[in-house]
């Protein structure tokens, strides 16, 4: 096995570069998507909404890669696994990582689907609607997954999103199995409600056997465990011998163990333009934290900052260096 250099993070997750134009709520009735969700989609459906979207920004994105330059602003490493096309997506989304710090030598498919991109519709109340199509991304497997970079880093970060294909769910209980061989530990986002409903034993089997760290909102934690109420939901994870991160919005977030929960309040923000990204970037400020052993209150705290940035502007990473804003509590 070669030797790489030691990372905080390596995260496994979708490729995709994000295109964000701002719609009404009627929008979405045209296009026929659930409000606030994310749905999965062709290369025909992509280009067929593409085309109905008004002006759009594009952006380098994916949940976990987010995460990972996110991480990178807190002064943290960072290595990403994926796939992606030697396409332009392709190439756009490989220099914007690797320009943000993070570490990403993939080598690009030359054949099969193209890169992934992910259509997102931002309504006046910012509420963020996703219509994914994970092109390339969809097709990472377990010969994608890279042993030495996992044993290089403290934490294997996988992202639910990718969880819809066979391939990546065989490629997540792979790359658990050799973190927990190497002594690295396991974090997940559940990543959508939509998401955990369509994989929630897989989910669940998975939590259960390999992960240390699990980050989820209200919604999908409650979903996960099939109740309505997010105390009981917040009690059923206490039980499941992991660490939990749960982000409530404006609520802030509950950080949740075996023998004890913390509060942690959000972050005030002046006006709230897009919450692309918040969930991730909250990862973000959690992981670095979590790496540097500070303590799981302040490891709240820097993820809302980290989320307060990123839903105060439009795309889901940071537009200024997290580790100044946080200079209060890291220096």
């Amino acid at each position: 096995m070669s030797e790489l250099q030691p990372v905080d993070v390596v995260g496994i997750g979708n490729a995709l570069v994000d295109v964000l134009s701002h719609e009404e709520d009627d929008f979405l009735d045209r296009i026929g998507v659930v409000k606030g969700g994310m749905a999965l989609i062709d290369e025909e459906r992509a280009a067929a909404i593409y085309d109905l979207m008004g002006p759009a920004v594009e952006i380098s994105g994916g949940s976990v890669a987010n995460t990972m330059v996110g991480l990178v602003s807190f002064g943290g490493s960072a290595r990403f696994l994926s796939r992606i096309r030697d396409d332009q997506l392709g190439l756009v989304f490989a220099h914007d990582l690797r320009a943000a710090g993070v570490e990403f030598d993939v080598p690009p498919a030359t054949d099969g689907p193209a890169s992934g991109c992910c259509l997102i519709v931002v309504t006046p109340d910012a509420e963020r609607t996703l219509n994914t199509f994970l092109g390339a991304s969809a097709h990472f497997g377990p010969d994608d997954v890279d042993p030495a970079s996992i044993a290089a880093a403290q934490v294997l970060y996988l992202e639910g999103y990718l969880f819809d294909t066979s391939e990546a769910q065989a490629a997540f209980r792979a790359a658990a199995a050799l973190a927990n061989d190497s002594g690295t530990l396991v974090a997940v986002s559940l990543s959508d409600g939509f998401c955990v409903e369509r994989h929630r034993d897989a989910f669940t089997a998975l939590i259960e056997d390999h992960v240390d760290l699990l980050f989820a909102n209200s919604e999908e934690i409650t979903s996960l465990y099939e109740v309505d109420d997010f105390d009981e939901a917040a009690a059923r994870v206490r039980h499941c011998g992991t660490t939990a991160a749960l982000t409530r919005g404006a609520a802030g977030s509950l950080i949740v163990t075996e023998s004890d929960s913390i509060a942690v309040p959000a972050v005030a923000v002046e006006r709230v333009v897009d919450t692309t990204g918040a969930g991730d970037l909250y990862a973000a400020g959690f992981l670095y934290g979590f790496t540097h052993d500070l303590p799981l209150g302040v490891c709240g705290q820097l993820g809302s900052i980290a989320a307060g940035e990123v839903i105060s502007h439009i795309g889901a990473r940071p537009m200024v260096s997290l580790r100044d804003l946080a200079a209060d509590i890291l220096d």
